[in-house]
């Protein structure tokens, strides 16, 4: 591999980073979103990524009233985009949390499960 050849395999690393730890789309692909990659369903979110995520939430629905004063209305409706998908992010790290922090259930066996083995192992 070249210098240059490891760069540009660094340099895909680093634009994938962007603002946010991991991203799943693979070596030498492009983004369809640009610079926009909070809209991407491979973004991956960590959880101590969720400041960020909220950061740029509360940007976007500045953004969008400063389009909305302007008169800009594709800046309006592209910046809605990407504040839907910041929300749903947000939405997902949530849920993530609230999964790890639930209890799991299981299964403890109710007395009569715990009779019939027991007659069920005796040799009589």
């Amino acid at each position: 591999m070249t210098p240059d050849e490891w760069e540009q395999f660094l340099g895909h690393f680093e634009r994938c980073k962007l603002a946010f730890r991991d991203y799943g789309r693979a070596y030498g692909s492009d983004c369809v979103h640009e610079h926009a990659c909070v809209r991407c369903p491979v973004l991956i979110v960590s959880p101590t990524e969720s400041p960020r995520v909220i950061e740029i939430r509360d940007n976007l629905g500045e953004r969008i009233a400063e389009a909305e004063r302007e008169g800009w209305l594709g800046e309006v409706e592209g910046l809605s985009t990407n504040l839907a998908a910041a929300e749903e992010k947000i939405a997902q790290l949530d849920a993530r949390q609230e999964a790890k922090n639930s209890p799991v259930f299981l299964g403890v066996p109710t007395c009569h499960q715990l009779i019939a083995r027991t007659v069920e192992g005796t040799n009589p």
